[in-house]
């Protein structure tokens, strides 16, 4: 599935003006001051960052420099190619994961997916050029009615052209499937409580609990090392960011033009309207809800880009 160049809403990290000196480093994780960096050997560092520079986050590249056994300071934060952020409760973008190029969105029957929240990922994904893969987990707990309905829910998504997994770690079922799809990616689950991201996960990474164990000496914060979006190697290849904080998820502040291009299947219709800065709501001679009107655009969808438009004009300007 093909993706598209967007420009990422989140601000890209700036290059500093100076020269850093360092060798190149991979943040596992950050914990308020510090940070996880694993070298190019695999070992992990634990790392303060100058003050001079952003604040680190999951995923990023950085220089850095050794300053003590196993104790490091980051002298360099390269340039993000992508960033996945939400605002926090001021309205202030904070990135969660950085240099990542899949969101893998897991929902379930139980709790029953909302097509918004499912279509806020989707979003993030399209906006962030990152390939989006929706994952139906506890699969095991359907029978066929209820999965045949599920499934024409999730037709729109489908139609549209969004990968979609149905999963069970219970039975396996799909487990392969998910693997080869998260190989030679940089992914992050993301999902809401109780559709089994935790299970997923452990699946994934059978030696998980060694590998937190492991990071857990690093850090010397223990249990705590659990609670922090996470960076993982999988078996196979690829990359995998665990993110406990990313449930219920927000998009930042974007303009309404910007967001029609978060919907693929809008971009067809986008430049068409009879004015140049249409929004695609109300405006007369939209090519978009002239396309709703007959079907080529899915209702469910433009309601919640409606309802995305909305609320975004009631957002405080950044």
């Amino acid at each position: 599935m093909g993706v598209r160049r967007r420009q990422a809403r989140a601000p890209a990290t700036t290059r500093q003006p100076e020269k850093a000196q360092g060798q190149p480093g991979l943040v596992l994780a950050h914990f308020g001051q510090i940070s996880l960096v694993e070298d190019t050997q695999g070992e992990v560092y634990r790392c303060a960052t100058r003050k001079n520079l952003p604040r680190t986050v999951c995923g990023d590249h950085v220089l850095w420099q050794a300053s003590n056994p196993r104790e490091g300071i980051i002298t360099q934060v390269l340039e993000r190619e992508t960033t996945l952020a939400r605002p926090d409760n001021n309205n202030r973008v904070r990135p969660v994961a950085a240099n990542l190029n899949q969101i893998v969105v897991v929902i379930a029957t139980r709790p029953s997916f909302e097509y918004g929240m499912l279509d806020r990922y989707l979003v993030a994904a399209e906006l962030m050029d990152a390939t989006p893969v929706i994952v139906v987990n506890k699969s095991d707990t359907l029978d066929d009615e209820s999965r045949h309905k599920l499934e024409q829910r999730l037709g729109i998504y489908r139609d549209i052209g969004y990968a979609q997994l149905f999963t069970s770690t219970r039975t396996t079922d799909g487990l392969m499937e998910l693997h080869r799809q998260l190989k030679s990616h940089t992914s992050i689950l993301v999902g809401q409580s109780g559709v089994g991201k935790s299970s997923l996960v452990q699946a994934l990474l059978p030696d998980l609990d060694i590998r937190i164990g492991a990071l857990s000496q690093v850090t010397g914060l223990g249990r705590h090392t659990t609670t922090a979006t996470m960076l993982y190697h999988l078996p196979d290849g690829g990359d995998l960011i665990d993110s406990p904080g990313v449930r219920d998820f927000t998009l930042c502040q974007v303009p309404a033009e910007e967001l029609a291009r978060g919907f693929r299947e809008f971009e067809p219709f986008l430049g068409t309207c009879r004015f140049h800065n249409c929004l695609h709501i109300s405006e007369p001679g939209c090519a978009v809800q002239d396309a709703v009107r007959k079907g080529t655009i899915n209702e469910q969808r433009f309601r919640n880009y409606d309802q995305l438009v909305t609320s975004m004009s009631k957002l405080p300007k950044r």
